[in-house]
């Protein structure tokens, strides 16, 4: 079964951080550029940020730039994402998802289905 298993979500006051997982069950993440994406309730689902198949190249958001980090481990067949400085905005479902190529203008593979995702909740 291809899927990807997202984790690592939950319940954080502002200013404070999480640290996301995105698992490949059943396939290798070889040769695929990989993306975050998110959806809050009422608004269309947004990239987050992407990294390269090698990960060599990463693109970010301008609203998560310079707090997020996205990295990958291709022999544990991961991707996280690394939520600093956690702002109330950040609130959403998270989730990972095969991208045709990661740049400015990334997007999810059309193919492809999504997983669950993990509930990201930033909250005083």
């Amino acid at each position: 079964q291809r899927q990807f298993r997202e984790a690592g979500g939950g319940l954080m006051q502002p200013g404070g951080s999480l640290r996301l997982s995105c698992y490949a069950s059943g396939f290798t993440l070889d040769y695929k550029d990989i993306g975050w994406f998110r959806q809050a309730p009422g608004k269309e689902r947004e990239g987050v940020s992407c990294i390269s198949s090698s990960g060599g190249s990463t693109n970010y958001a301008d609203s998560v730039k310079g707090r997020f980090t996205i990295s990958r481990d291709n022999a544990k067949r991961t991707v996280y994402l690394q939520m600093n400085s956690l702002k109330p905005e950040d609130t959403a479902v998270y989730y990972c998802q095969r991208v045709p190529v990661c740049d400015s203008n990334f997007y999810a593979n059309p193919l492809d289905y999504w997983g669950q995702g993990t509930q990201v909740t930033v909250s005083s």
